[in-house]
């Protein structure tokens, strides 16, 4: 009898963190959410294709075509992504971070556009998938 008081009053024992620092600890800013979370931006993975001389960038989905808004982190992303290109056409798999929206009803391109905030990755492209025809005599 003696155990089994023993066995169920060690039970009820808490266990005690000991110095978690802030950097183990995850900050959240709504109900399960880190502030990362929380900021709005939207995680968005495709392949990413700039072209300077049209003044258009384009983010391809599997299911969407996302334009790309023209600024200083499109010129970051294009100049991380120019070692994986063979040819100023060729597309680039990337993970970018950012804000989306409805483009203005007035301008020219694509409907929903993509502001980026931050690069989260950059990798070379397969290049089984690379279907390209080229159109030209010998």
């Amino acid at each position: 009898m003696m155990m089994f008081t023993a066995f169920i009053s060690c039970k009820d024992d808490q266990k005690k963190d000991t110095d978690v620092t802030s950097e183990e600890k995850a900050v959240v800013a709504e109900e399960g959410k880190t502030l990362k979370q929380s900021d709005g931006l939207i995680a968005i993975q495709g392949n990413f294709i700039y072209s300077k001389k049209d003044n258009a960038a384009v983010l391809q989905t599997a299911t969407k075509i996302y334009g790309l808004v023209i600024d200083e982190k499109l010129q970051e992303l294009n100049t991380l992504a120019k070692p994986y290109k063979q040819e100023d056409t060729d597309m680039v798999p990337v993970t970018i971070r950012g804000r989306m929206f409805k483009k203005d009803p007035e301008t020219e391109g694509w409907e929903d556009r993509i502001e980026i905030k931050e690069i989260l990755k950059v990798t070379a492209p397969d290049l089984n998938e690379n279907e390209v025809i080229k159109v030209g005599s010998k």
